[in-house]
């Protein structure tokens, strides 16, 4: 072999490997990319949580500076009675009954605070569950996110049926087993499945409109999550919204494809706020 082969034979393997490794820095970086869009969706997720919580933080604090303001004027008037010495036995009830009653209503504040806790910490944590179940789907494609303390998720819909068809794709049944792992994990929470359509006229077969198309579509969908994934149908509601609650304008093809979309709604558990809520007996 002469000089001549022996050098570019060298040039050769050296340039092999340059291309190796550029190649997987390419996909390091790609990857990194992708996590770091994670982290800067979940940062924001949090911070939407974290304002909802601080709202109700306020709304909270208000409730106990008037407390406070009672439990004072209730203290004064105690005093003063008690200095002129002519507080009747209906009168000191009645004083003790109010002060009772700030017992009561702190009580109230502290389960409401409690309870607002565990609604923002069991939001977060479901949305979290979400995201790293279906990885890195475009989020055009699916939209995970909390508004006023309820989580949305948004599945497009050439995602889970072909045009015009409530016929489930071989690629939703996958996403939906993913989706049906997190919720079957949280057994008492309860979730609607919306079907949402553009605003172009519908009609073919026994489907008349852009109502029947959505309203199937939500019904194929909660079949496959009790049939295939086993979740308990009892949870579950299916509702069709139609082309009546659009997310983006229908004067495009991109904001047509972006209203076509089948919606998770989670939501709260209202039989434990309605008692937390309940008035105080005064």
């Amino acid at each position: 072999m002469t000089i001549k082969q022996i050098t570019l034979l060298g040039l050769s393997s050296i340039m092999i490997v340059s291309c190796t490794t550029t190649k997987k820095l390419k996909q390091s970086e790609d990857k990194y990319s992708k996590l770091d869009q994670q982290y800067r969706d979940l940062q924001m997720d949090n911070t939407k949580c974290q304002e909802q919580h601080n709202s109700d933080m306020s709304r909270i604090k208000s409730l106990q500076d008037q407390m406070f303001d009672l439990r004072t004027s209730n203290d004064k008037m105690q005093k003063h009675m008690d200095d002129l010495s002519i507080i009747s036995g209906t009168q000191a009830a009645s004083i003790n009954k109010s002060l009772d009653n700030i017992g009561v209503k702190d009580a109230y504040i502290s389960n409401l605070q409690s309870a607002l806790n565990r609604k923002d910490s069991m939001n977060m944590a479901l949305v979290i569950n979400l995201k790293s179940a279906i990885g890195n789907l475009d989020d055009k494609d699916i939209n995970i996110k909390v508004d006023k303390g309820v989580v949305y998720v948004d599945i497009s819909d050439k995602l889970l049926f072909k045009s015009g068809s409530f016929d489930v794709t071989d690629k939703a049944q996958e996403i939906l087993g993913k989706v049906a792992k997190v919720l079957n994990s949280q057994p008492d929470v309860e979730f609607m499945v919306e079907g949402h359509t553009d605003n172009k006229a519908f009609d073919r077969g026994v489907l008349i409109d852009n109502w029947d198309l959505s309203v199937k579509r939500a019904t194929s969908i909660v079949r496959i999550l009790q049939n295939q994934y086993h979740v308990p149908p009892a949870r579950m509601t299916a509702a069709g919204r139609g082309e009546y609650l659009p997310i983006a304008s229908n004067d495009s093809k991109d904001g047509q494809a972006t209203n076509r979309r089948t919606r998770i709604v989670i939501l709260p558990q209202l039989d434990q706020f309605f008692k937390i809520l309940e008035k105080p007996t005064n």
